[in-house]
């Protein structure tokens, strides 16, 4: 994730310009897929048509969910809306699994009565079209998640790339249908639902951490820990704590300081800490507590006991 500088509004304005790319060429997708499906009557083009249909409706869905997630702070919810990112995250996993167990369906059907495709060409430059626009959107996907870390753009993404892999069986499919292997459509429709159903899992394992407040990677803590130790009064830290939601990340630490100095120094040293953390992590919300050194031993042993 390469989101360490990058400001809130350019994080909306990614993530939205994504969420919109994706809804066109989703439409794209499934008129000119319906198109070859009526033309062709081909099975393996008919799960093509429903898997697209799915990724629309999921990515139109995404535009209508970034307008609560990427919403700023307000009364009611004093930090933020970002979790909506997560729940949307799994509501893409759900529609993952449900394109998954259509393809499961569909590929079982295909392999114990396999059939002839007519009209192949239509389906082959249709696929071949449909396969060029999903790799310029996944390269762009790729380009917004390496940004932003957006989870809903990351789940989003999925359906693409499994796209891909879809497309390429499907033409594989017409190819080896046309009296060399009949099955094959079935074969490589199985073969991507499994690979949906793998992807899917991730995306709610990154979702149900964040909404469980899981802490940043250990990259990002040990970030922390040193841009904190790289203070020359600093003396230690404990008691951090981190969490993300949405493109928001929450800090919090105890910060250790010698004993003799003023509130005004310590209120000092603690802006100059968090001004190198934000200038790291931006956007964040930052929580310093301050600690004479000598209280520190004390206030281990009684969080132990």
């Amino acid at each position: 994730m390469d989101n360490n500088n990058l400001s809130s509004e350019d994080y909306a304005f990614w993530v939205r310009l994504a969420a919109i790319f994706s809804s066109s060429v989703a439409l794209l997708l499934v008129v000119i897929k319906l198109y070859a499906w009526l033309v062709t009557d081909s099975s393996a083009m008919l799960a093509s048509t429903t898997d697209s249909i799915l990724d629309l409706f999921a990515s139109v869905m995404n535009i209508v969910i970034l307008r609560f997630a990427l919403a700023p702070a307000d009364k009611e919810h004093s930090f933020g809306h970002g979790k909506a990112e997560s729940l949307a995250g799994l509501v893409q996993a759900a529609f993952v699994l449900g394109s998954a167990i259509i393809l499961i369906f569909s590929g079982m059907s295909r392999l114990i009565n396999p059939q002839f495709i007519v009209k192949s060409e239509v389906a082959i430059w249709v696929t071949v079209a449909a396969i060029v626009l999903t790799l310029l959107l996944v390269v762009f996907q790729r380009f917004v998640i390496k940004k932003t870390g957006s989870i809903i753009i990351s789940g989003d993404a999925l359906h693409y790339q499994s796209d891909l892999f879809l497309n390429l069986g499907v033409l594989a499919a017409i190819f080896l249908s046309q009296g060399i292997w009949l099955q094959a459509d079935g074969a490589f429709t199985i073969a991507v639902a499994i690979y949906l159903l793998i992807g899917a899992g991730k995306i709610i394992f990154q979702s149900v951490g964040q909404l469980m407040d899981r802490e940043l990677v250990d990259e990002d803590l040990m970030k922390i820990k040193d841009i904190v130790m790289k203070n020359n009064q600093a003396r230690g830290i404990h008691e951090l704590r981190t969490r993300q939601s949405g493109a928001q990340r929450f800090i919090q630490f105890h910060l250790e300081l010698d004993d003799d100095l003023s509130l005004y120094e310590a209120h000092a040293i603690g802006d100059q800490i968090e001004a190198r953390l934000l200038e790291a992590f931006e956007p964040c919300e930052i929580f310093i507590h301050h600690d004479p050194s000598s209280v520190v031993k004390n206030e281990l042993e009684q969080q132990v006991s």
